[in-house]
């Protein structure tokens, strides 16, 4: 007989939410991509100022490959561009390789929210792996304190979505300043840079709200068998 989990409703929001906000970031990148700049710059070179103007000129711009997969690791101080943003000169690529910049800046300045987010990742990280398994042992043995152990662990995935959040928007408004005070973008550019960054940021609320509905999800189950 065909069991039905109703407690799947809880995330259908949340999923169709993360579902248009992964599409808005690609199709406005790729709108974006086909405006050229007027500078010319590319999107390492744009980096490369950015990051030396700000004192960090150690902290070097390398290729990785993968789509949209561009970001600053802390831990190595390095920044990753992926191909389209490291080779390209358009408005879409600029405007990335900026917001990249934005965090080795945080991080350059101890940028409180990044700190705490750096600072809890070896958690979430364990939390994220750790909290399915007990999760499924406790269900399976009933054991309770299993479950509420499973339960407090993916909490830490959630607090770790809610602090990026902050993160990633104050790293996409140094970025917008930085391409607008030193002129490597003028205000037509400008636009179409914050609204990739816009939609970029979309895709971190929805980190957030399938976050939020996972654990509740997981709570209205672990009641459920109660």
């Amino acid at each position: 007989m065909f069991y039905f989990d109703s407690s799947i409703i809880i995330l259908i929001p949340a999923l169709l939410v993360a579902i248009w906000a992964q599409y808005k970031v690609s199709s406005t990148f790729n709108k974006y991509s086909r405006y050229g700049s007027h500078n010319g710059y590319t999107g390492s070179q744009v980096a490369r100022m950015l990051l030396d103007g700000s004192g960090l000129y150690d902290v070097p711009v390398e290729l990785i490959p993968g789509k949209l997969s561009d970001h600053y690791d802390p831990s190595k101080r390095v920044m990753r561009l992926s191909q389209d943003v490291y080779y390209g000169n358009s408005v879409a690529s600029i405007g990335v390789a900026a917001h990249e910049t934005g965090h080795a800046i945080q991080h350059k300045n101890g940028y409180v929210p990044l700190i705490i987010r750096n600072s809890i990742v070896p958690v979430v990280n364990f939390g994220s792996n750790a909290s399915w398994i007990l999760l499924l042992a406790g269900f399976i043995l009933g054991i309770r304190g299993l479950v509420n152990l499973g339960i407090i662990l993916f909490t830490s995935v959630v607090l770790f979505q809610i602090i990026t959040l902050p993160v990633e928007l104050n790293a996409s408004k140094r970025a917008l300043r930085m391409l607008e005070g030193k002129n490597i973008l003028y205000s037509g550019e400008l636009s179409g840079a914050r609204s990739v960054l816009s939609a970029a940021a979309m895709t971190y609320v929805a980190a957030i709200l399938t976050s939020i509905a996972n654990l509740l999800r997981l709570i209205y189950i672990s009641r459920d068998r109660n």
